[in-house]
């Protein structure tokens, strides 16, 4: 051990980045454990290796019982420069792989947030594996994307969502799910956010489907929304060719609540925006013809639009809300149609108290046979699945009450509001008769 050995730390330093004084204190403790190993060492030892000349000197010492050394001497074995040797080259790579490890580590250890392109390896049920270069980008089922295939050797954008620190080096979870991913995508086209002119404030995705941008302007002469689309759809159509197609809208954003979900239900156009500042809700009112489009495929543009403006969405029809106008919610008592001690129908509150007569309550009183067929055991011409309009408390031509199509992030809305009143009669020779009226709004 001497100068050549000196000459390849220095090599390894300029070439790995590991300084000399590191793997001369790494080899010194390796050292050390390698020389108690042999015969008739010393129970207190250290290693002392010269950093210019690589001479080697194994220093023993005896202790006293307060642990102060009270004698040292040289007590290196006559062969230890080969046990140097083989231990050096031992700990010299052992060194060089945590280094690199380390060093792949903090590359991508401020980089969550950040997206990455990788070259796809592997495919299976659980995960897919990205080649970023240096390391391997693990994509957990659950980050991809539905109906994304992903074919070895194709390259692929990613978000990273977190970066571990394992004993085989970093490991690094990425998404093609996450809402970071359109942000970083738009950021990589529209020089403009980067400059900070324009801002994104809001995104609301459903991945592989569409997704929802709010964008503002902090310069008057800037148009947000032009910005993102770019000349002819330039910069938008870069953005969903990486997404695969999926659609993307993008809306100004807007102070004005009334006007932010005004905004957020585009490509719909709606008439009137009532905020309800205790409830949460946002009711939306739109012409007959837009219902359906306001609420989209399976509810999803309301939906998008709830979880973009942060309020509850609740759309509904000018028919809808001219109805509701109109009859003045009605409410409806709760409780049953039974038959008191002389036979005759009686009206029992749900919530208890003493049982009236239809008269009383000034409702039509219910067919008796349907009322018999409900009690039995479900095999009448009625059974649990006929339901009359009296039996809710009300008569067949009360008005019906008018439905209103909503929409949160739990609950999709329905393609079209519809309102449904249905009465259904037994005939005295136990018969079935049926009849339902069905009203349709306007949407399309």
């Amino acid at each position: 051990m001497n100068s050549d050995m000196m000459e390849a730390l220095e090599n390894i330093e300029r070439e790995k980045g590991i300084s000399v004084e590191i793997m001369l204190e790494a080899l010194a403790n390796a050292l050390v454990t390698a020389y108690k190993r042999l015969p008739n060492a010393a129970e207190e030892a250290l290693v002392e290796i010269d950093a210019e000349t690589g001479d080697i000197r194994v220093i023993a010492q005896e202790l006293d019982e307060e642990g102060n050394v009270t004698r040292e001497w040289d007590d290196t074995p006559e062969d230890f420069g080969r046990i140097a040797a083989q231990t050096a080259k031992q700990v010299i790579l052992q060194r060089i792989r945590e280094a690199e490890r380390e060093m792949k580590y903090e590359e991508y250890a401020g980089r969550e947030g950040d997206i990455v392109t990788g070259i796809i390896q592997q495919t299976d049920a659980r995960y897919t594996l990205l080649d970023l270069g240096k390391v391997e980008a693990l994509l957990p089922q659950a980050e991809q994307v539905q109906n994304e295939r992903y074919e070895h050797g194709s390259r692929l954008k990613a978000y990273i969502v977190e970066v571990r620190k394992t004993a085989k080096g970093p490991q690094i979870v990425v998404s093609r799910t996450h809402p970071g991913l359109v942000k970083r995508l738009f950021e990589l086209e529209v020089p403009e956010i980067v400059d900070g002119v324009v801002e994104i404030k809001a995104i609301a995705r459903e991945p592989g489907h569409r997704t929802k941008l709010a964008v503002a302007s902090n310069d008057n002469n800037v148009d947000p929304v032009g910005a993102c689309v770019g000349a002819r759809g330039s910069r938008v159509r870069m953005v969903v060719n990486e997404l695969r197609g999926e659609k993307v809208d993008i809306v100004p954003y807007s102070e004005n609540s009334e006007e932010f979900v005004m905004k957020a239900l585009a490509p719909a156009r709606v008439r009137e925006v009532r905020i309800h500042e205790d409830t949460g809700i946002a009711e939306v009112i739109v012409p007959d013809f837009q219902l359906s489009l306001a609420i989209g495929k399976e509810g999803q543009n309301a939906r998008l639009a709830a979880r973009l403006t942060g309020w509850r969405v609740d759309i509904k029809s000018e028919t809808q809300l001219q109805e509701e106008e109109a009859g003045g919610g009605v409410e409806y008592a709760e409780g049953e149609w039974v038959k008191n001690e002389s036979g005759e129908l009686v009206w029992q509150p749900a919530e208890g108290g003493e049982a009236i007569s239809a008269a009383e309550a000034g409702y039509a009183a219910p067919d008796p046979t349907v009322v018999a067929a409900k009690e039995g055991d479900g095999n009448g011409a009625a059974g649990d699945e006929a339901a009359t309009a009296t039996e809710a408390g009300a008569s067949s031509d009360a008005p019906a009450d008018s439905s209103s199509e909503s929409a949160d992030e739990s609950q999709p809305a329905p393609e079209a509001a519809e309102t449904e009143t249905a009465a259904a009669a037994v005939t005295s020779d136990g018969g079935d008769a049926a009849t339902a009226n069905r009203g349709e709004d306007g949407g399309s």
